[in-house]
């Protein structure tokens, strides 16, 4: 008969990657899971994985296995949180992802009195920059900010993410301020590069208009864009999240060229066909409260 233990063993070395990984998450020696998961290949009569010294590949028989042991351990989870939830309790795993700096500033002070008033949740936070693949990679749901644009998640909207071109006194005084987008492309842009491309978009009435500053620095963390743009470096185009209190201390100065950037959100997103747990909706719930809209940390709020 074949052990739950071991199907949850399979499934977390398959989504972290490695059996010391797996063995992390599930709190749970590495002999452990590697004993789990070689009862599971006896059981089955068949190999799942491909071990050698630098990784983990999954086998044919891995490959059909994996979806029916994703649907397994997610239903067992659901049913779990679905009896806590009939005693009016939220508890269970949840595994959300979401950016660096967001996360720090205002995910992170938001989620710590909802997580203190309900202790049976087991929450991982993942904060990575990277866009992770939400179905692939085990997650529950993701947290962005952008615009919502991936048909392969349900996006909820928690608040509106107003961005800001903005600059330092210092930068301005020594460039001088642009008052158009043509102004723009001569002055030097801080650009986050986890966008892709160094250019940024504003709406007008014909439509998404691309402006592309000189590059004079790339990086893929909003808190050092952010100082960047404090140290006088150059232009940068910054959520307000980041840019709102630099704002408010006259750190940095909000630039109006006449167009506002393309609108943005703050959402959590879950993958499509799969039925969020009434957990996650509660969570959802709290974060649009806590952060209001407008948001609190926006400086025209």
């Amino acid at each position: 008969m074949i052990r739950i233990e071991g199907v949850a063993a399979f499934v977390a070395v398959v989504e972290s990657g490695s059996v010391s990984e797996a063995a992390r998450r599930l709190r749970l020696s590495k002999s452990v899971v590697s004993e789990r998961l070689a009862e599971l290949e006896r059981t089955l009569g068949g190999t799942l994985l491909h071990r050698t010294t630098r990784k983990l590949t999954l086998t044919e028989d891995g490959t059909a296995f994996l979806e029916r042991a994703l649907r397994i351990v997610r239903e067992i989870d659901e049913a779990t949180a679905d009896m806590a939830e009939r005693r009016g309790t939220l508890a269970g795993p949840l595994r959300i992802a979401a950016p660096v700096t967001f996360g720090r500033m205002h995910l992170g002070p938001a989620l710590y009195p909802f997580l203190a008033t309900h202790p049976e949740i087991a929450l991982t936070l993942d904060i990575d920059d990277r866009r992770v693949d939400a179905s692939s990679e085990g997650y529950d749901a993701v947290i962005r900010n952008g615009p919502i644009a991936d048909s392969r998640l349900v996006a909820w909207k928690l608040t509106r993410s107003r961005r800001l071109l903005t600059a330092s006194p210092d930068y301005l005084d020594r460039y001088g301020t642009p008052a158009t987008l043509t102004d723009l492309d001569a002055h030097r842009g801080l650009f986050y590069t986890n966008r892709g491309i160094a250019d940024w978009r504003f709406q007008t009435a014909e439509g998404a208009t691309i402006v592309r500053a000189r590059l004079a620095m790339g990086m893929n963390n909003g808190d050092m864009l952010r100082d960047a743009a404090i140290a006088g470096l150059g232009i940068a185009l910054l959520p307000a999240f980041i840019a709102g209190p630099a704002i408010r201390e006259g750190k940095l100065v909000e630039i109006d060229v006449g167009y506002k950037p393309e609108v943005e959100f703050i959402y959590m997103a879950h993958p499509e066909g799969r039925n969020p747990s009434t957990k996650l909706r509660a969570i959802a719930d709290h974060l649009k409260k806590a952060f209001g809209d407008p948001p609190y940390w926006d400086p025209a709020g």
